[in-house]
């Protein structure tokens, strides 16, 4: 079952600016998770730093708080090296430019999550294909049923990372633009221009003759698409 139990600050989430910015409750970080479609894992390689886009899945029922899944192939550097010491996994979301009178407090909304800990491998093929739908589910609620399975060779060509949602934190912003008391009557406009992810109609592959299956089309509805 998915925990309640809050989010418990440690050295690496406290946050040190803008602390009424951040949410300690954790169904704050499922949120934010749910409603992402990437991430972006940062892990050292060869010394320096490497941060690469990812796809990811969640089972909030794997584990104590949950469990996130990362794709990858079993020949990337960042695979290889993130069992071995602890990663960084960001989410954000951009929800709005935000434009003050002063170019100092011009901002953006946004809902960011930041989750460390040290990965495991998944080796057991159970788990492993498990991970990988759920992982294919993020993007489209329901894609997995509707495609074929993996077979031995892809499966052993595509790795997974099981990281616990154990250490983590959120933090957010949003409302208008913050500009000081004297600058209020400056002639200068303020305000915020909203962001948001929107589908288009869902393409089909030339070389394919089937209508837009039903799990489809609703999650390009979800994101806006003509109905």
């Amino acid at each position: 079952m998915t925990t309640t139990t809050p989010l418990q600050p440690t050295a690496r989430t406290s946050l040190r600016r803008e602390k009424h910015r951040g949410a300690t409750e954790r169904e704050a970080l499922y949120d934010v998770l749910a409603e992402g479609m990437f991430c972006h894992l940062g892990v050292v390689v060869d010394g320096a730093p490497l941060v690469l886009p990812t796809a990811y899945g969640v089972d909030l029922d794997r584990g104590p708080d949950g469990t996130l899944y990362l794709h990858g192939s079993v020949a990337a550097r960042s695979v290889v090296a993130a069992p071995d010491q602890t990663v960084c996994v960001t989410v954000t979301h951009a929800d709005g430019l935000v434009l003050a009178r002063s170019a100092f407090h011009h901002s953006v909304n946004y809902r960011s999550a930041v989750i460390f800990g040290v990965p495991r491998l998944i080796t057991d093929p159970e788990e492993k294909l498990h991970g990988l739908n759920r992982i294919v589910d993020h993007l489209v609620p329901g894609r997995s049923s509707g495609t074929r399975a993996p077979n031995r060779k892809e499966l052993a060509k595509t790795s997974v990372l099981a990281l616990d949602l154990t250490e983590a934190s959120v933090k957010t912003r949003s409302g208008e633009a913050n500009d000081e008391p004297e600058d209020v009557d400056l002639p200068h406009w303020t305000g915020v221009v909203p962001l948001r992810v929107v589908a288009d109609e869902p393409i089909t592959n030339s070389d394919c003759d089937l209508l837009v299956p039903a799990h489809v089309r609703t999650r390009a509805n979800q994101l806006g698409a003509p109905s």
